[in-house]
C-alpha cells in the first residue's frame, strides 16, 4: 500500500500561514467596531417610560404651571440627562392637563400670559403665536397646530409625565 501524500512547498506554507494570520488580525479588528454599530440597535428601548416630575397632584391648581425636569436620552451610544418641560393645570372637570411648551409652528417656546392684550392665553414670541387655555390654536394666528399632549399617570400623589404626543388641527 502506498500513501499519496503531496509536499506542502515552502511557498505554500507561507502564504497559508500568512493568509490565517491576516484573517485573525482582520477579525479583531473589525469585530469591536461591528459590536459599536449594532449595539445601541440590541439595547432596550426607554422610549414611552414615565417620570415622576416632583409634582404632587394636590398641588396642581386651575391656572396653568410650568414645570421642568429631566430624562434619560440615549442617542446610539451615547447617554445624557435632557430637559423637558410642560404647561400643568387642572380643567374645570378637576381632570390634570399637561401640555408640552414648544411652538407648533417654529418650535419656540410659549409662555402663559395673564396680560390684557392677551387674557387666558399661550404666547408665543417668535411669530405672535397663541393658544388658548387648552392648547388648542387661535384662529388667523401662526400655529397649525394645538400644542402636544403628555402622556401621563398619577401614582401616591404625584405626576408622572410619558411622551408628548401631536393633536389634531384645529
Amino acid at each position: 500500500m502506498s500513501e499519496d501524500k503531496q509536499q506542502v512547498s515552502r511557498r505554500q506554507f507561507l502564504n497559508y500561514t500568512l493568509t490565517g494570520v491576516g484573517g485573525f488580525m482582520a477579525a479583531g479588528i473589525l469585530a469591536p467596531m461591528l459590536r459599536m454599530a449594532i449595539d445601541p440597535v440590541l439595547k432596550p428601548s426607554k422610549s414611552g417610560e414615565f417620570v415622576n416630575v416632583g409634582l404632587a397632584v394636590e398641588d396642581i391648581t386651575t391656572t396653568p404651571q410650568r414645570i421642568d425636569w429631566k430624562v434619560d436620552q440615549v442617542d446610539g451610544w451615547y447617554e445624557s440627562k435632557v430637559g423637558r418641560a410642560a404647561w400643568v393645570y387642572k380643567d374645570e372637570n378637576g381632570d390634570i392637563i399637561a401640555l408640552s411648551p414648544i411652538c407648533k409652528h417654529l418650535g419656540c417656546v410659549v409662555s402663559w400670559e395673564g396680560s390684557e392684550q392677551f387674557p387666558n392665553q399661550f404666547y408665543c414670541p417668535c411669530h405672535d403665536g397663541r393658544y388658548t387655555k387648552d392648547g388648542v390654536n387661535v384662529p388667523n394666528t401662526p400655529p397649525t397646530a394645538p400644542l402636544d399632549t403628555y402622556q401621563q399617570k398619577v401614582e401616591n400623589g404625584m405626576l408622572y409625565l410619558g411622551k408628548a404626543v401631536p393633536r389634531k388641527g384645529a
